[in-house]
């Protein structure tokens, strides 16, 4: 069973940084394109950013420049760097993992950009 979980979720000033991380099990993470979602009250999930098992890296136009996403297979881990945060950056973030019809997601870390 696919089991993902988030940290490194909080509370932070705009133009603070946080980093984000994914701990993956129960599967063979290297041939899974992973990456983070994120949801904010009242707004539909988007993507934010996700790298495919070749390492090709992809950003929500909104985060480009501010967000480096990152890959470790050794550790079956995937992490979110997020620099220059700001107050419409606030939402649930969620780990993910797909490959073809299985797609799987973490409970989320709530991230709060306010002063």
């Amino acid at each position: 069973q696919v089991h993902l979980v988030e940290s490194g979720g909080g509370l932070v000033q705009p133009g603070g940084s946080l980093r984000l991380s994914c701990a993956a099990s129960g599967s063979i993470f290297s041939w899974y394109t992973v990456g983070w979602y994120r949801q904010a009250p009242g707004k539909q999930r988007e993507s934010v950013a996700f790298i495919t098992t070749g390492g090709r890296l992809t950003y929500a136009d909104s985060v480009k420049g501010r967000f480096t996403i990152s890959r470790d297979n050794s550790k079956n881990t995937v992490s979110l760097e997020m620099n220059n945060l700001k107050p419409e950056d606030t939402a649930v973030y969620y780990c993910n993992q797909k490959l073809g019809q299985r797609d799987y997601w973490g409970q989320g870390t709530q991230v709060t950009v306010s002063s």
